[in-house]
């Protein structure tokens, strides 16, 4: 069900409940039957006041007459006054039968509502554009799918269903009322314009304060969550008093709107108290004074007192009724905005092609803004059984470039163009390409679920050789047998049970068992030594002989081996060729191999020779340079 099509709050509550017309239908029926009996009793007192112990004539319908004279008349229920006694708890079991189902009805209803509703919250935020999830908290996310649909569904298994009891209250109430006495009627309701212009302007107002409330709860899971995912952050740099800080003041400002909340529930409270009461005292005089004139009798004032009565919990109910509605509203406000987000969407001819990875760029230009450009002119390509090296400084554009070819962002018309296999990759069914691109980030995310669940996400029926064949490619293996639950052994949130290296090698291992045609490492192995690096590559190029291979890192000695290098200098491409092609050059690439060989950083790599860093025939050099047959292959 597609609800983000509903455009106000009101039909997205309303849509999430369509299948349930007839649990809604029999709720409003059963509420009506439960005010219907609860209004009986004071009528079968009134009758057996005024007619059957005394002697005034009651001007009751007529069936009232009959179902008394079928009884035996009115001398026969003098000497049996429990009948009259049965039929008042008749009465109250009939209400108390009805409001079970109005109860149960309503519970159905409001369940329902919350299933659909968090399922459909959840798959549409699956098919949301990676720019919305960017510019979006993952705090405030969760707490519109989780708290802001509670509330839509406590109110509607509690407020709603009382709702329509308080309008049944009154309708019927009103109705035999005035069937009663018409100076007693307009009495009862001489305060209700008063409780009603009160309750709107109480409504209006505290719908405000509950959306920043909203707000601020939002800002304050957000920044709890952001906190707690990166706890080791903050420990190593000594932050956990600061954090506290900002997080206290941000509970401070949750605190004062709910402290304002509260005053003005506090008034509305106070001042409904008052009235109700102010009510009571005006119908009670009202009807003594009519009672020692003789112009009301006993019965009748007894059962005008108990209409008044029940109505005084319906007249307070109402102020809580509209402030969690306008809670309610707040909230499928915050949902809708959700639902109403435009998802990604393939046209009806997408292509979903037996790819071979064969990936070209071709004067391709890109901007997060149509006034910025963060790449410009980009031209390369990659075949199959090839692997393209990108070296760049921070912000030169290459974590654009890889958001390029997932379709994380795609390029506008008229700058330029992506292909897989000749094939224009806008025309490529999203999920499909995505599921032929391998992505393996510097920071990789890993689900708390065992290191096996972890390799084979994309398969999950995958046979542990195979996994375990992935792992030993990206030299994590023998790591993980050595955890006690070996590869059923469950990882923290995040992988957070994990150094940064060994994060890094599962999820290498997880892309080597999926084997798109596409693999691309974004710095994917910084967090792991040279030593370990250099075997990591060696193994892909065992592993890896059919796929394009794209590989971005800060070192030399990572990128040589590959078949041509790019190197990017804010967002256009500065120098292409191999690594001796581009040593020869004497550009950016040479200066930053020389820094490295200065440093170390590239030698450690080269200590044991060419080894499996370069490729076969090959000899290192005292500068820590490659030469050969295979120099840079």
């Amino acid at each position: 069900m597609n609800l983000h099509r509903e455009k106000s709050r009101p039909a997205l509550i309303a849509a999430a409940a369509t299948d349930r017309r007839f649990q809604f239908f029999l709720c409003c029926a059963a509420t009506a039957g439960t005010v219907a009996f609860s209004f009986l009793p004071p009528q079968i007192i009134r009758y057996t006041i005024d007619s059957v112990i005394g002697s005034v004539p009651l001007d009751a319908p007529a069936f009232v007459h009959r179902i008394a004279g079928a009884m035996g008349g009115l001398d026969f229920l003098r000497q049996n006054l429990w009948i009259c006694a049965l039929l008042t708890l008749a009465a109250a079991l009939c209400s108390g039968l009805f409001n079970m189902v109005r109860r149960y009805t309503s519970i159905e209803i409001g369940e329902t509502i919350a299933w659909r509703l968090r399922n459909n919250l959840y798959g549409h935020i699956q098919k949301l554009p990676y720019n919305w999830h960017v510019s979006c908290h993952t705090g405030d996310i969760i707490q519109r799918c989780t708290s802001d649909v509670d509330t839509i569904r406590n109110f509607v298994q509690n407020q709603l269903s009382e709702l329509l009891r308080t309008l049944c209250v009154f309708v019927i109430a009103l109705v035999m009322m005035f069937s009663m006495d018409l100076f007693m009627s307009l009495t009862a309701l001489v305060l209700l314009p008063v409780i009603f212009i009160f309750s709107i302007v109480y409504f209006q107002r505290v719908e405000r304060e509950f959306t920043r409330a909203d707000a601020a709860e939002g800002s304050m899971q957000a920044y709890a969550q952001e906190n707690y995912t990166g706890v080791r952050v903050v420990r190593a740099f000594g932050r956990e008093a600061f954090e506290v800080a900002m997080f206290s003041e941000k509970t401070k400002t949750y605190a004062d709107i709910w402290i304002r909340i509260g005053r003005m529930l506090g008034l509305f409270w106070g001042a409904g108290d008052f009235l109700s009461a102010l009510q009571l005292v005006i119908i009670v005089g009202a009807g003594i004074y009519r009672s020692v004139r003789g112009d009301l009798s006993p019965g009748t004032f007894l059962a005008f007192y108990a209409y008044c009565n029940q109505m005084i919990w319906p007249v307070r109910q109402l102020g809580r009724i509209l402030s969690d509605l306008s809670k309610t509203l707040v909230s499928a406000g915050r949902v809708r905005e959700i639902l109403s987000a435009e998802p990604e969407t393939d046209g009806p001819d997408a292509l979903r092609p037996e790819l071979r990875g064969a990936l070209r760029f071709d004067r391709v230009s890109f901007g997060y803004r149509e006034d910025e450009l963060v790449l410009r002119d980009i031209s390369f390509t990659v075949q199959p059984g090839k692997t393209l090296a990108i070296l760049g400084a921070t912000g030169s554009g290459k974590s654009s470039l890889v958001h390029l070819i997932s379709r994380l962002y795609d390029v506008p018309e008229g700058r330029g163009l992506i292909t897989i296999d000749g094939i224009d990759i806008r025309r490529i069914a999203r999920n499909h390409l995505r599921r032929s691109i391998g992505l393996c980030l510097q920071e990789p995310f890993l689900f708390s679920k065992t290191i096996r669940e972890n390799i084979a996400a994309r398969d999950t029926g995958m046979d542990i050789r195979d996994v375990r064949n992935a792992a030993a490619v990206a030299r994590i293996d023998e790591s993980i047998l050595d955890f006690p639950e070996g590869y059923e052994t469950i990882i923290g949130e995040r992988g957070v049970t994990l150094s940064g290296g060994q994060k890094q090698r599962v999820a290498i291992a997880r892309m080597l068992a999926a084997n798109p045609p596409v693999m691309i490492f974004d710095d994917s192995l910084s967090a792991v030594d040279t030593e370990t690096d250099m075997r990591i590559r060696a193994g892909l190029r065992r592993r890896v002989k059919n796929a394009a291979v794209i590989i971005i890192s800060h070192r030399i000695s990572s990128l040589m081996a590959a078949d041509e290098i790019l190197v990017l200098r804010d967002g256009a491409v500065e120098e292409i060729g191999s690594h001796a092609e581009l040593l020869a050059r004497n550009g950016s690439y040479r200066r930053i191999f020389d820094l490295q060989s200065a440093t170390g950083d590239y030698n450690s790599a080269q200590s044991d020779g060419c080894g499996d860093g370069c490729g076969d025939g090959c000899t290192s050099t005292a500068a820590g340079s490659c030469t050969g047959t295979a120099a840079g292959k």
